[in-house]
């Protein structure tokens, strides 16, 4: 067994007190391969945020879990390579079930998801319970989601979007023994986090989405005042990025993701923990598919990535700076 410690990395339990006292958020960037992880430390270090490195079950599958717990530990040593030891979680980002968290938490990480949410409630409630139990014998934080979210990301899909029940919160919780609650308010997983039919369009075509249920944030709020909460699916998906992926021959359309303003507001809140994964592929893409249109004689994988890494790190610098509020919390 490896405890994350020994990988030089923390739990979320320190991390999310001082975002709500604070009145910021915590970025959770996911990653899959050693650009991404590069960029999300070189611009956590820039700013000076707290970072939390989410690892989802199809990033194991594609990485290899072992290669992934080592990036982990070669980000904690970067950051400091790079001047500013940040505080780094690595988490599990929708744990299907009890081994693959245990797997995980056996592994170095500091943090995992346990997601039941497609489960009906009492499934769900017994297996965050059984995952709670195991992750906090070993001072591991454990997220839990109530409420489904729609959209596709990896494994996880979802037809439609179920909002969280402000009345269930406080027996799930209570029940659970979770550090952290995922919640359901109208964010999305994928680059299409609505239908065109639920949305307005500018007069250029663009989609606008519906605006997210703040009601029912702020009735889960006044039942669980203090409480870290968590925001899924939230990407603002950028335009500029899908007009350059379709501008250099890529085909997503009606692609549409979670106002900025709208993060903004949230992180300001009890939300603590906001999950970003389409914005850094669609980053990526975007600066791949431009620079081969622009050099198509390059062939070296390192002539492509490099502009691609330096576009991620702009943009994570970007939502800890002007979303999340955690530029220069990293040393609170």
């Amino acid at each position: 067994m490896t405890s994350y410690k020994e990988l030089g990395l923390v739990n979320t339990k320190d991390m999310f007190a001082k975002a709500m006292k604070g009145g910021y958020a915590i970025p959770a960037f996911n990653f899959n391969n050693m650009e991404q992880m590069q960029a999300i430390i070189m611009a956590c270090v820039e700013v000076k945020s707290p970072v939390i490195l989410q690892v989802s079950k199809g990033a194991r599958a594609y990485a290899n879990a072992n290669i992934l717990r080592n990036m982990a530990r070669g980000a904690v040593e970067y950051a400091h390579e790079l001047g500013c030891d940040i505080p780094i979680v690595l988490h599990l980002d929708h744990g299907p079930n009890f081994e693959v968290a245990k797997d995980c938490i056996d592994n170095g990480f500091s943090s995992v998801m346990i997601d039941g949410s497609a489960l009906p409630y009492d499934e769900n409630v017994a297996l965050t319970k059984k995952v709670v139990e195991y992750a906090h014998a070993h001072d591991v934080t454990v997220e839990a989601e109530l409420g489904v979210l729609g959209g596709v990301e990896d494994d996880v899909a979802a037809e439609e979007s179920k909002y969280t029940k402000p009345e269930e919160v406080v027996d799930f919780t209570s029940k659970t023994g979770c550090d952290s609650l995922a919640i359901s308010i109208g964010t999305s997983h994928g680059r299409c986090k609505f239908t065109p039919a639920q949305c307005t369009r500018t007069p250029d075509g663009v989609l606008i989405p519906p605006p997210l249920a703040f009601d029912v944030l702020e009735a889960i709020e006044k039942q669980l005042p203090g409480f870290p909460i968590v925001l899924h699916g939230s990407s603002s998906v950028p335009v500029e990025y899908v007009k350059i992926i379709e501008q250099f021959g890529g085909k997503i359309p009606d692609s549409v993701g979670i106002p900025e303003e709208q993060l903004r507001k949230a992180a300001k809140s009890a939300v603590c923990k906001i999950n970003i994964d389409s914005d850094g592929r669609l980053a990526m893409t975007a600066a791949i598919r431009k620079h081969f249109a622009e050099h198509p004689g390059d062939f070296d994988p390192r002539q492509y990535l490099t502009p691609a890494r330096e576009e991620l790190k702009k943009m994570y610098m970007h939502k800890c700076v002007e979303v999340l509020g955690s530029a220069g919390h990293a040393l609170d």
